[in-house]
């Protein structure tokens, strides 16, 4: 357990934000409000590209 991370995704729009790699909520994006990420009981599905794993 405590196997996840905090990750930097890019969105389409070009916007990166932060988010916890196994979230238990959806994470949309704060610029165009699209979908970066879902939970699915662990890992969450990552819709946007992953620039950078912040540990």
């Amino acid at each position: 357990m405590g196997e996840g991370k905090f990750v930097k995704v890019k969105c389409e729009c070009g916007n990166e934000q932060n988010l916890f790699s196994h979230t238990t909520t959806e994470i949309r994006c704060s610029s165009c409000s699209e979908p970066l990420a879902h939970p699915t009981g662990g890992r969450a599905v990552i819709h946007g590209e992953i620039v950078e794993e912040l540990g």
